[in-house]
Protein backbone atom coordinates (compact mmCIF):
# COMPACT_ATOMS: atom_id res chain seq x y z
CA UNK A 1 0.00 0.00 0.00
CA UNK A 2 1.48 3.35 -0.50
CA UNK A 3 1.37 5.59 2.58
CA UNK A 4 0.85 8.32 0.39
CA UNK A 5 -2.28 7.90 -1.09
CA UNK A 6 -3.52 6.68 2.04
CA UNK A 7 -3.28 9.91 3.83
CA UNK A 8 -3.61 12.44 0.93
CA UNK A 9 -7.17 13.22 0.55
CA UNK A 10 -8.65 12.87 -3.31
CA UNK A 11 -8.91 16.25 -3.98
CA UNK A 12 -11.30 15.12 -7.10
CA UNK A 13 -13.48 13.13 -4.68
CA UNK A 14 -16.54 15.44 -3.44
CA UNK A 15 -16.80 16.32 0.73
CA UNK A 16 -19.33 13.40 1.77
CA UNK A 17 -20.82 13.13 5.74
CA UNK A 18 -22.51 10.21 7.21
CA UNK A 19 -25.69 10.64 8.95
CA UNK A 20 -27.72 8.35 11.63
CA UNK A 21 -30.63 6.50 10.23
CA UNK A 22 -33.45 8.07 11.94
CA UNK A 23 -35.79 4.95 12.92
CA UNK A 24 -33.65 2.18 11.76
CA UNK A 25 -34.20 -1.05 13.81
CA UNK A 26 -32.31 -1.51 16.92
CA UNK A 27 -29.76 -4.20 16.66
CA UNK A 28 -29.99 -7.48 18.80
CA UNK A 29 -29.20 -6.94 22.74
CA UNK A 30 -25.38 -7.85 23.24
CA UNK A 31 -24.80 -10.87 25.16
CA UNK A 32 -23.97 -9.40 29.27
CA UNK A 33 -20.74 -8.67 30.12
CA UNK A 34 -18.69 -10.78 31.85
CA UNK A 35 -19.27 -9.53 35.89
CA UNK A 36 -16.77 -7.38 36.81
CA UNK A 37 -16.57 -5.71 33.59
CA UNK A 38 -18.49 -2.94 31.51
CA UNK A 39 -18.71 -2.18 27.74
CA UNK A 40 -16.21 0.91 26.99
CA UNK A 41 -16.48 1.22 23.27
CA UNK A 42 -15.96 -1.06 20.18
CA UNK A 43 -13.52 -1.81 16.96
CA UNK A 44 -15.05 -1.72 13.62
CA UNK A 45 -12.71 -3.23 11.04
CA UNK A 46 -12.77 -1.55 7.51
CA UNK A 47 -11.68 -3.67 4.81
CA UNK A 48 -10.97 -1.90 1.75
CA UNK A 49 -7.77 -1.46 -0.35
CA UNK A 50 -6.65 1.79 -1.33
CA UNK A 51 -6.63 1.07 -5.10
CA UNK A 52 -10.67 0.04 -4.46
CA UNK A 53 -11.34 2.98 -2.54
CA UNK A 54 -9.83 5.39 -5.36
CA UNK A 55 -11.95 3.43 -8.04
CA UNK A 56 -14.95 4.39 -5.74
CA UNK A 57 -13.75 8.07 -5.91
CA UNK A 58 -12.76 8.62 -2.41
CA UNK A 59 -9.93 7.94 -0.42
CA UNK A 60 -9.45 6.13 3.13
CA UNK A 61 -8.31 9.22 5.17
CA UNK A 62 -11.87 10.97 3.43
CA UNK A 63 -13.99 7.85 5.02
CA UNK A 64 -12.22 8.44 8.18
CA UNK A 65 -12.57 11.88 8.38
CA UNK A 66 -16.53 11.57 7.75
CA UNK A 67 -16.75 8.92 9.89
CA UNK A 68 -15.34 10.54 12.54
CA UNK A 69 -17.48 13.38 12.04
CA UNK A 70 -20.59 11.21 12.21
CA UNK A 71 -18.81 9.84 15.58
CA UNK A 72 -18.95 13.81 17.19
CA UNK A 73 -22.30 14.28 16.06
CA UNK A 74 -24.02 11.11 17.67
CA UNK A 75 -21.53 10.92 20.66
CA UNK A 76 -19.98 14.01 21.49
CA UNK A 77 -17.86 12.43 24.38
CA UNK A 78 -16.68 9.71 22.12
CA UNK A 79 -13.12 9.15 21.70
CA UNK A 80 -11.53 7.54 18.54
CA UNK A 81 -8.22 6.09 17.12
CA UNK A 82 -7.85 5.19 13.89
CA UNK A 83 -4.16 3.34 12.04
CA UNK A 84 -3.69 2.10 8.73
CA UNK A 85 -3.45 -1.47 8.92
CA UNK A 86 -0.34 -2.77 5.96
CA UNK A 87 0.28 -5.65 4.52
CA UNK A 88 2.04 -7.63 2.18
CA UNK A 89 1.40 -6.49 -1.27
CA UNK A 90 0.09 -9.60 -2.71
CA UNK A 91 -1.32 -10.79 0.61
CA UNK A 92 -4.34 -12.89 -0.58
CA UNK A 93 -7.96 -13.36 1.19
CA UNK A 94 -10.59 -10.86 1.96
CA UNK A 95 -9.18 -7.25 2.77
CA UNK A 96 -11.32 -7.08 6.01
CA UNK A 97 -9.27 -10.86 6.54
CA UNK A 98 -5.88 -9.48 6.12
CA UNK A 99 -6.94 -6.17 8.21
CA UNK A 100 -8.32 -8.34 11.19
CA UNK A 101 -4.85 -9.97 10.96
CA UNK A 102 -2.56 -6.81 10.86
CA UNK A 103 -4.04 -5.34 13.71
CA UNK A 104 -3.41 -8.53 15.74
CA UNK A 105 -7.54 -8.97 16.59
CA UNK A 106 -7.46 -11.79 18.58
CA UNK A 107 -9.89 -14.61 16.99
CA UNK A 108 -8.64 -13.67 13.61
CA UNK A 109 -4.74 -14.73 15.00
CA UNK A 110 -6.43 -17.78 16.95
CA UNK A 111 -7.77 -19.28 13.48
CA UNK A 112 -4.46 -19.13 12.16
CA UNK A 113 -2.33 -20.32 14.94
CA UNK A 114 -2.22 -24.05 13.32
CA UNK A 115 -0.95 -22.94 10.19
CA UNK A 116 2.17 -20.85 11.07
CA UNK A 117 5.87 -21.85 10.35
CA UNK A 118 8.06 -22.13 13.37
CA UNK A 119 8.53 -18.37 14.43
CA UNK A 120 12.31 -19.50 15.35
CA UNK A 121 13.85 -21.05 12.01
CA UNK A 122 15.85 -18.78 10.47
CA UNK A 123 17.67 -19.46 7.04
CA UNK A 124 20.78 -17.78 5.71
CA UNK A 125 20.89 -14.26 4.55
CA UNK A 126 19.38 -11.35 6.47
CA UNK A 127 16.04 -12.10 8.27
CA UNK A 128 15.12 -9.49 10.02
CA UNK A 129 12.01 -10.04 12.14
CA UNK A 130 9.81 -6.78 13.04
CA UNK A 131 6.70 -8.60 15.31
CA UNK A 132 9.85 -10.25 17.40
CA UNK A 133 12.59 -7.23 17.08
CA UNK A 134 14.59 -9.60 16.13
CA UNK A 135 17.56 -9.78 13.40
CA UNK A 136 19.64 -12.90 11.79
CA UNK A 137 22.72 -12.71 10.04
CA UNK A 138 23.33 -16.27 8.18
CA UNK A 139 21.53 -17.66 10.89
CA UNK A 140 23.58 -15.81 13.93
CA UNK A 141 21.48 -13.12 15.80
CA UNK A 142 23.08 -9.65 15.23
CA UNK A 143 23.63 -7.66 18.45
CA UNK A 144 21.61 -4.64 17.67
CA UNK A 145 20.97 -2.03 20.29
CA UNK A 146 17.49 -0.69 20.73
CA UNK A 147 17.68 1.96 18.67
CA UNK A 148 20.12 0.62 15.68
CA UNK A 149 16.67 -1.99 15.53
CA UNK A 150 14.34 1.21 15.44
CA UNK A 151 16.64 2.74 12.53
CA UNK A 152 16.64 -0.07 10.91
CA UNK A 153 12.94 -1.01 11.26
CA UNK A 154 12.39 2.70 10.56
CA UNK A 155 14.07 1.95 6.84
CA UNK A 156 12.12 -1.42 6.55
CA UNK A 157 9.13 0.02 6.71
CA UNK A 158 9.64 2.87 4.24
CA UNK A 159 11.66 0.84 1.55
CA UNK A 160 12.54 1.94 -1.30
CA UNK A 161 12.39 5.48 0.03
CA UNK A 162 14.77 7.86 0.85
CA UNK A 163 14.86 9.02 4.55
CA UNK A 164 16.08 12.69 5.41
CA UNK A 165 18.54 12.71 8.40
CA UNK A 166 16.34 15.34 10.04
CA UNK A 167 13.38 13.28 9.56
CA UNK A 168 15.52 10.22 11.31
CA UNK A 169 16.25 12.51 14.08
CA UNK A 170 12.32 13.89 14.62
CA UNK A 171 10.58 10.37 14.39
CA UNK A 172 13.10 8.25 16.54
CA UNK A 173 14.36 11.09 19.14
CA UNK A 174 10.38 12.79 19.32
CA UNK A 175 10.62 11.96 23.45
CA UNK A 176 14.09 13.03 24.10
CA UNK A 177 14.68 15.87 25.89
CA UNK A 178 16.25 19.10 24.17
CA UNK A 179 19.79 17.99 25.84
CA UNK A 180 19.63 14.22 24.38
CA UNK A 181 18.59 14.92 21.03
CA UNK A 182 21.05 14.23 18.69
CA UNK A 183 22.52 15.90 15.85
CA UNK A 184 21.70 14.97 12.18
CA UNK A 185 25.74 13.91 12.07
CA UNK A 186 25.13 11.41 14.94
CA UNK A 187 22.88 9.32 12.64
CA UNK A 188 25.56 8.85 10.83
CA UNK A 189 26.97 7.17 13.41
CA UNK A 190 24.05 5.06 14.28
CA UNK A 191 24.33 3.97 10.52
CA UNK A 192 27.37 3.19 10.23
CA UNK A 193 27.56 1.16 13.60
CA UNK A 194 24.45 -0.62 12.26
CA UNK A 195 26.20 -1.39 8.85
CA UNK A 196 29.14 -2.68 10.80
CA UNK A 197 27.04 -5.19 12.64
CA UNK A 198 25.11 -6.04 8.98
CA UNK A 199 28.40 -7.47 7.93
CA UNK A 200 28.29 -8.19 4.09
CA UNK A 201 24.99 -7.13 4.01
CA UNK A 202 25.74 -3.64 4.64
CA UNK A 203 24.86 -2.13 1.68
CA UNK A 204 20.90 -2.87 2.30
CA UNK A 205 21.49 -0.08 3.98
CA UNK A 206 22.13 2.97 1.53
CA UNK A 207 23.68 6.32 1.69
CA UNK A 208 21.82 9.02 -0.85
CA UNK A 209 24.45 11.52 -0.81
CA UNK A 210 23.51 15.05 0.15
CA UNK A 211 20.12 13.75 1.48
CA UNK A 212 20.13 10.67 4.06
CA UNK A 213 19.31 6.81 3.86
CA UNK A 214 16.90 4.33 2.07
CA UNK A 215 16.34 0.36 2.35
CA UNK A 216 17.17 -1.84 -0.57
CA UNK A 217 15.92 -5.30 -0.47
CA UNK A 218 18.00 -8.21 -2.18
CA UNK A 219 17.63 -12.04 -2.76
CA UNK A 220 19.45 -12.56 0.46
CA UNK A 221 16.89 -10.37 2.93
CA UNK A 222 13.89 -12.12 4.46
CA UNK A 223 11.42 -9.36 6.54
CA UNK A 224 8.93 -10.66 8.73
CA UNK A 225 6.06 -8.45 9.53
CA UNK A 226 4.13 -11.20 11.04
CA UNK A 227 0.44 -9.66 13.10
CA UNK A 228 0.14 -6.28 14.21
CA UNK A 229 3.07 -4.86 12.47
CA UNK A 230 3.64 -1.29 13.31
CA UNK A 231 1.91 1.03 10.61
CA UNK A 232 4.66 3.50 9.61
CA UNK A 233 1.63 6.27 8.90
CA UNK A 234 -1.90 7.27 11.03
CA UNK A 235 -4.90 8.95 10.03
Amino acid sequence: MSNTALLAPNPTAPARHLHAVVGAPASPAAPAAPVGTAPRGFALYVGLHELKAAADGVSLSTIVTALRQTLADLAPHAESYATVALAPAHAGGRDVDVVRLALHEPSAIARTKQDEPDPDHVAGGVTIDISRRRVHIDGEPAALTFKEFELLQYLVLREGRTIERTELVASLWSHADDGETPGERTIDVHVRRLRAKLGRYEDIVRTVRGIGYRFDRHADVVIRFGHGTPSPDRF
